[in-house]
């Protein structure tokens, strides 16, 4: 007999896997118990309402983007950390183009309806742009916060048209393509061509 954490557990995976899929506002709490395999009145024992069970799922996106990250940076090289990152998103290249960003499409399904939510969600992207930033200011980069940004805003961009496209083979040339940036870049010929401009 599965543990009553089991359930929970079952339940905000269930809708992780839904939300990603099909959006907050289309998955209701009966899909979820339905995936979860949890009968629908068993699901007010853990969670009050769908908003309840969306905080625990950004909670989870968090510490999972919190992990990938920690996981990137294990060689403690900024460079090789923002590539490693570029190769576990390519390795998720087939999810990716079925159902987009866990991390940006959370964000566009939420809007100033859901204030706290938002924020919440909101927060997970700004996580990312801030350690992209940091991985930048370690390779002794001018204007981190700027290279930071664009490099998330590449990154979302080829999840977006692949998922838009349904293409995975041009998602992975793309991400590559990223990958080329990142491994081009260096601190000196960016400071030349600001002093050329």
């Amino acid at each position: 007999m599965p543990r009553i954490s089991d359930k929970r557990e079952r339940l905000i995976s269930a809708a992780d896997t839904l939300i990603h899929k099909q959006g907050f506002c289309r998955t209701t709490l009966a899909h979820i118990a339905e995936e979860a395999r949890v009968p629908l009145g068993n699901v007010y024992y853990y969670f009050k309402t769908k908003e309840d069970i969306c905080k625990a799922v950004i909670s989870e996106r968090k510490q999972t983007l919190s992990n990938m990250l920690k996981n990137c940076c294990r060689r403690r090289e900024p460079k090789e950390a923002l590539m490693n990152l570029i190769k576990v998103m390519s390795s998720h290249s087939k999810e990716l183009v079925d159902a987009g960003c866990p991390l940006s499409g959370l964000c566009q399904d939420l809007d100033e309806e859901f204030g706290e939510l938002m924020d919440s969600a909101d927060s997970c992207m700004k996580y990312l742009v801030d350690w992209s930033t940091e991985q930048f200011r370690l390779m002794g980069m001018e204007q981190p916060e700027k290279l930071g940004f664009e490099f998330v805003a590449r990154i979302e961009g080829v999840i977006l048209l692949g998922n838009i496209l349904r293409n995975s083979r041009q998602l992975k040339e793309q991400f590559n393509a990223v990958a080329d940036w990142v491994e081009n870049i260096d601190p000196v010929s960016r400071s030349k061509e600001r002093a050329a401009a």
